[in-house]
């Protein structure tokens, strides 16, 4: 008996004009689809993103076709051409002209450089698309050619046409003739060819009659001499053919409205069809009967489209395309902590083991007239040896079977059948079956009735621990003590799929979420893929799960990562150490071997199991991006410094821990000057003026240095490098130096050699010296200067030092690194006396009352006389004052780096608004772009950034001090939040109202606004449960 209703395996949808052709790409998530409206669209339904549109063709497009190995499609329309286009470059690469009418289909051939084509003009035509003329013309129909397909083996073509006929033609001539001498005429167009008796390279093999009306499809089978089609007589016909005749074998009755198109299932005996009464239906090619049927409100079908690989299919219809599975392809398995798998295939209950990778066929569990039957789930009870199998929600049924201890015994076994959404363990001897009145229903393993719960209304259930469940019921997830009768914890969730405990966590998987709980199921992270396949617990407590293409680890904080990539879809059931134990889509066992040590070395750092973190490192060859950009988000970039031998970047990393030793180690082998000047910043942070000296001296950075001796009271280097300006005529550098040290007389002669004769005689009336500024003032009118000067004027002279700093300034002492000492990082910064010693710093100066020094040793040292001296060694200014800086063990500590700010794991998420509130604006718009297609962002641009703006707030602290940023979170509880976001849906469904009204007062430029700012703000918007996704899409739909 054939189901009913709508398509519930949909994958992708799209709202567009209507669908005339479609063709998937043979190896990439793609579907090409044709417009009736002359538009050409390429889309990728697994992002469910248009990549993009082609429009040429002048009126509907209605055949379209990809290559199976080159980057070409092809395309035929209402305007006479053929348009091969290359979809790498995004553009047509030529057109075939020679159709007289409407093209109806175009087709590649699988292995020859042909282009079938059938058109209106009542001919099939065969092209070269390397040659670009065309090869041969088939005619002998007398209306539209409606359809032609090649057979996917053997040189035959079908066509189907309104003159009621079918036919087959004869091409394998076309190949032999096509590599002879041929005839072409001036327009391009290649004669066909005969042969010396007479015979065309294409000939009508049979013609197939029998339809009443005009026939709109015909298609081969794969394997099978078969033949279908469907008509305007809302049949459709199953034929068979051999070597010399074709002939009728059935004819399927059940469309109300003319058929459209009808193919073959590439792999299963079954027959797809759909027509203009608005529904897709299955056939059953054995029994030809109809076994399922979905049916569509508003729009008719037009066309249909198989992938030959993957078990996907297209229709297309008034309003767009859907791509849908006829059955889902995970197959029913459980797995035991034991290391057991136990699964269905070819109607045998079976049992893998992990310990000795031996396969057990236990018993047969799929009885004659089930074979309809498909297991969507089942349970394992150690305790009792005994396995529940629930089949699809259509069938509706479950049974209980006794495990046998001897296989040849299993014949004689009896499962206990029942009707059910569901079935799961309860206890070792009880079970929950979940009813169609939503209720549940308690049983015993012998299937008689115990006990209803009927407060309870859930859309699916899940096995939990002794005694409780776990059930779904709209938009929540609801932990059930079921001996108490009460609720334990309810979670709101996406819709959950499936439900997998270990020892202290559950994980719940949705299709694209998954969510780490405690066993009271209270939430602890929350991740966001895309098309999860299944997922299983390790040895660990990392859970491990897959998508479509890639094997990922979650850890309990909600770190997650890539192990590797996979080839084909797979379901994990067990993981034990480094092999993941999966079953593919033929539900046999396949072992992955992984390289786990990623995911424990992030563990043990999150454990905070610091011994085994070293070990690894010592051990285990953790390089790469990810890691280390990892242990710096972690705050733990000591430890990455370990992992990187690049000097830029283990300079980087040493800042960034406030390592000055390697920094400094690195800085000299990099000799950068923006690494030296970074190195200084650091330095003159922790108060290590030794590095920050070094660092100066070697960017020869003299202002900065000049000042760094004058705040350290290093009067001696000070007078150096008032030297070192004087060779180097930098008058500037010889003012600021001689008023650091107080030297009125330098510069007095600094300003005399500047020719500022005015200012030097000033200098020198102020500050006491009469006799140089007479021998000044002779060029100079004396008096008119002092008439300048304020007779109570007083001096400041700087500070002379006290006591000298020989020590780098002291640190905050903290508890040591666990990961310094095994290491041997720095953990002090500082010199010896003997260090000391090598940086020259001068004895106590004696001064007089005034501040003066008094002693004569302040001018230059012989040593630094005799280099200034040596043009040669000024050239490039170098100052070599001392030995390089060397920094001991002992001694105080660098302060901890910062922790991680609440917004850093916003980016993660598949969210626009997140990344937003997260201040990541192109990665925000990426994701439009491939979600929504967004190309013109300058619409939203008020938008996105209100959203970044809003995400936190700023709290003013001290004078001179930066504000504190404090991010605005959903629930404070929560280690890892998501942010508060300013778009809601009660003022967006406000503002629709307000359009409404402005329409209804004739205001209609005030209501384009209001409705734009809806429907700007949609992709903005994040809504918590399913009854306000459903109210988002009735306000976009309204």
């Amino acid at each position: 008996m054939a189901s009913s209703g709508t398509l519930t395996k949909t994958k992708f949808e799209t709202k567009s004009n209507r669908v005339k052709g479609l063709s998937f790409h043979p190896t990439r998530p793609w579907i090409l689809t044709s417009l009736h409206n002359g538009a050409i669209e390429l889309w990728d339904y697994r992002i469910k993103s248009l990549l993009h549109r082609f429009e040429e063709h002048e009126g509907p497009v209605r055949g379209i076709a990809f290559h199976s190995t080159q980057p070409l499609f092809v395309s035929g329309g209402d305007d006479y051409t053929i348009r091969v286009w290359n979809y790498k470059l995004r553009r047509r690469l030529f057109s075939l002209t020679g159709h007289l009418d409407y093209i109806r289909t175009v087709e590649f051939h699988h292995e020859y450089p042909w282009i079938l084509s059938s058109s209106d003009d009542q001919t099939i035509r065969i092209w070269n698309w390397q040659s670009r003329i065309c090869i041969s013309i088939l005619t002998g129909h007398n209306h539209y050619v409606m359809s032609a397909s090649f057979h996917p083996k053997e040189d035959l073509v079908v066509s189907a046409s309104l003159d009621q006929t079918i036919r087959v033609w004869d091409i394998s001539g076309l190949r032999k003739k096509n590599l002879a001498p041929q005839t072409i005429t001036d327009d391009g167009l290649r004669l066909p060819q005969n042969d010396l008796f007479g015979n065309a390279d294409s000939v009508a093999k049979y013609v197939l009659e029998g339809h009443d009306r005009g026939v709109n499809w015909a298609s081969f089978n794969h394997n099978l001499p078969l033949i279908i089609s469907g008509s305007d007589d809302r049949c459709i016909k199953l034929w068979r053919m051999n070597e010399t005749k074709a002939w009728e074998v059935d004819t399927l009755r059940g469309h109300t409205n003319n058929v459209s198109c009808v193919i073959f299932h590439p792999r299963q005996d079954l027959i797809i069809s759909n027509s203009e009464d608005k529904t897709i239906r299955v056939w059953d090619l054995s029994r030809r009967i109809p076994i399922h049927t979905f049916r569509s409100d508003h729009d008719r079908f037009w066309v249909l489209a198989a992938h030959q690989e993957h078990n996907f299919f297209a229709a297309g219809h008034d309003s767009g395309l859907i791509v849908f599975k006829l059955e889902k392809e995970r197959p029913a398995y459980v797995a035991h902590d034991s290391g057991q798998i136990f699964y269905v295939r070819d109607r045998h209950l079976r049992v893998y083991d992990a310990t000795n990778d031996r396969e057990t066929s236990l018993m047969l569990v799929r009885r004659a007239g089930s074979s309809n039957v498909n297991f969507r789930s089942l349970f394992y009870n150690h305790a009792e040896r005994t396995v529940i199998l629930c089949s699809d929600r259509d069938t509706a049924q479950y049974e209980i079977i006794q495990i046998p201890s001897d296989s040849k015994n299993s014949e004689n076994v009896e499962s206990r059948r029942g009707t059910g959404l569901a079935a799961v363990f309860l206890t070792r001897n009880r079970i929950a079956v979940l009813e169609k009145t939503s209720h549940i229903h308690l049983k015993d393993l012998k299937n008689e009735s115990q006990k209803k719960i009927t407060e309870v209304s859930a859309d699916a259930i899940f096995q939990a621990r002794t005694g409780r469940i776990i059930y779904r019921s709209e938009d929540k997830m609801v932990l059930f003590d079921v001996q108490q009768r009460k609720v334990v914890q309810e979670l709101e969730t996406p819709p959950i799929k499936f439900v997998h405990w270990t020892d202290s966590h559950v994980a719940l998987i949705g299709k694209d979420v998954v969510i780490i709980a405690n066993n009271n199921l209270e939430q602890q992270t929350l991740v966001r893929e895309l098309n999860i396949k299944s997922g299983a617990w390790d040895d660990n407590g990392v859970f491990i799960y897959n998508t479509s293409n890639h094997l990922k680890y979650c850890l309990p904080n909600g770190d997650t990562g890539i192990i590797r990539t996979l080839d084909v879809p797979v379901y994990i059931a067990y993981v034990k150490g480094n092999k993941i134990y999966c079953v593919d889509r033929e539900c046999r066992i396949r072992i992955i071997a992984v390289d786990t040590t990623e995911y424990v070395f992030k563990l043990a750092l999150y454990q905070q199991k610091f011994n085994q973190v070293l070990k690894m490192v010592k051990e285990s060859n953790l390089i790469g991006q990810s890691i280390i950009a990892y242990l710096q988000k972690k705050g733990h970039p000591k430890v990455a410094l370990h992992f990187v031998r690049e000097p830029k970047v283990r300079f980087n990393l040493a800042l960034e821990c406030g390592n000055l030793e390697i920094a400094l180690e690195c800085a000299k082998e990099v000799d950068d000057k923006d690494c030296w000047n970074r190195l200084a910043t650091e330095a003159l942070r922790q108060g290590n003026h030794q590095v920050v000296e070094m660092a100066y001296q070697r960017t020869r950075n003299f202002e900065k240095l000049s000042f760094l001796y004058l705040i350290n009271g290093n009067i001696r280097n000070l007078r150096k490098m008032l030297a070192i300006a004087e060779k180097r005529d930098d008058v500037f550098g010889r003012f600021h130096n001689a008023l650091y040290l107080g030297d009125v007389h330098e510069r007095i002669r600094m300003l005399e050699s500047a020719g500022q004769i005015p200012l030097a005689i000033a200098t020198a009336v102020n500050h006491g010296l009469h006799e140089v500024a007479q021998a000044l003032s002779k060029s100079t009118n004396e008096d008119e200067i002092l008439s300048y000067i304020k007779k109570d004027a007083s001096l400041l002279f700087p500070p002379i030092p006290v006591s000298r700093n020989r020590d780098n300034w002291p640190l905050l002492s903290v508890s040591k690194p666990v990961f310094e000492s095994p290491f041997g990082l720095a953990t002090e910064v500082g010199t010896t006396a003997e260090e000391e010693a090598c940086w020259n710093v001068e004895d106590d100066i004696i001064i007089d009352e005034d501040g003066q020094p008094l002693d004569s040793t302040l001018t230059l040292d012989d040593s630094l006389e005799d280099r200034v001296d040596e043009p040669n060694q000024w050239n490039d200014y170098e100052l070599e004052f001392g030995t390089d800086v060397k920094l001991t063990n002992e001694g105080y500590f660098v302060p901890p780096t910062a922790g991680t700010p609440a917004w850093h794991h916003w980016s993660s998420s598949p969210l626009a608004a997140d990344h937003l509130a997260a201040g990541s604006i192109t990665t925000a718009l990426d994701l439009l772009n491939k979600q929504i297609s967004v190309v013109n962002f300058a619409p939203l641009k008020q938008l996105v950034m209100m959203h970044v703006m809003s995400s936190r707030v700023l709290v003013g602290g001290l004078n001179g001090v930066p504000p504190l940023s404090f991010a605005l979170q959903q629930r404070l509880e929560v280690a890892k939040s998501w942010p508060v976001l300013p778009i809601t849906l009660p003022p967006l469904i406000e503002r629709l109202k307000l359009g409404y009204s402005a329409t209804t007062a004739g205001k209609f430029s005030e209501a384009i606004a209001h409705f734009q700012h809806v429907l700007h703000s949609v992709p903005f918007l994040v809504v918590d449960s399913r009854q306000d996704a459903n109210q988002v899409k009735e306000l976009i739909a309204q």
